[in-house]
């Protein structure tokens, strides 16, 4: 089954164009407030605790949408990465790196792993295998009976950005329409669920995208479903049972629509007035309207939801 190359190169691409067009005074607000959150040994946090490889990643992505993932603050987080390769992380966390590293080599020619061979890959890429599951789909932990959307979605990228193979593509391709929610629509994240959700769909969508496997059918419902989630304030909830739009599910919902190519199903300006709302001045965005606390992974789904539905004519 053939597959489109480099999806989450195409996404960083699709959103460093969007970002380009912003005023040049938020793209620095926010670059300073990123560069701010950068920790002493070059990683960056959340909101708690030290540096760890899932805000580090999310930051990488950020700098590099807006063009600042270049000198001093990419060595200083390239080092960060060369010295997370030593530690036993945890796959999630593995997975984090290997999408920092691939940005940090696009967007600064940084190699993190030039003085490593291909065993600490091949390493990951044996341990991913031991999570698929005979549904199709990858499991979220070693004891994880059941395939998951996302896990599969992460799985499936990680392997394409380190160049291995991904096994019975057509088995993850039959998993992920196992995922398809039959009340309302979407996918489901695990298969007990009864609801879809935005960020399972989302992930769903990548996968069949990254295998070729999209119809028109499938575009159609999937539109559909969600622009019935966007809220009176505009923004995405994460399902129809959440009361409150976030920014997660308005950046994923965004960018899925916008890889179907029907970003019209969306009230645009009452979205984007959405991501303004959870804009902070000082630099950085927060979840949701009930926060009050930046940090940079949110940061990321602020800015990339402003590259996306920004018109190209601002």
């Amino acid at each position: 089954m053939p597959t489109t190359p480099g999806y989450l190169e195409a996404l960083t691409i699709r959103l460093a164009t969007g970002a380009s067009r912003l005023p040049e005074e938020t793209r620095s607000r926010h670059a300073e407030y990123l560069k701010a959150a950068q920790q002493p040994d070059g990683g960056f946090k959340g909101r708690l605790g030290t540096s760890n490889l899932y805000y580090t990643s999310f930051a990488i992505r950020s700098l590099a949408i807006l063009g600042e993932l270049y000198g001093e603050v990419a060595e200083r987080t390239a080092a960060y990465l060369r010295s997370r390769l030593s530690c036993r992380d945890a796959v999630v966390d593995r997975i984090s790196l290997v999408f920092g590293a691939a940005m940090l080599d696009v967007a600064a020619g940084i190699d993190v792993f030039a003085e490593w061979s291909g065993h600490w890959r091949d390493s990951l890429a044996t341990e991913l295998a031991g999570l698929r599951r005979a549904d199709g789909g990858f499991a979220k932990t070693p004891q994880g009976a059941a395939g998951s959307t996302y896990q599969t979605f992460l799985a499936v990228l990680c392997l394409q950005l380190m160049d291995r193979p991904v096994a019975d593509p057509e088995g993850i391709v039959r998993f992920v329409h196992s995922q398809r929610a039959g009340q309302g629509g979407g996918f489901r994240e695990i298969r007990a669920g009864k609801r879809g959700g935005t960020n399972p769909t989302a992930a769903a969508i990548g996968i069949l995208k990254t295998f070729n496997a999209l119809d028109g059918e499938l575009v159609a419902s999937t539109a559909g479903f969600l622009a019935d989630l966007q809220d009176d304030d505009g923004g995405l909830l994460a399902h129809s049972r959440i009361p409150t739009a976030d920014a997660l599910s308005t950046f994923t919902g965004a960018a899925t629509l916008a890889d179907l190519g029907r970003l019209d199903v969306l009230d645009i300006p009452s979205a984007l007035r959405f991501t303004r709302s959870v804009e902070r001045p000082s630099g950085g965005f927060l979840a949701a309207a009930w926060d009050d606390v930046c940090d940079v992974e949110y940061t990321f789904y602020g800015l990339g939801s402003l590259a996306l539905l920004t018109p190209t004519a601002s």
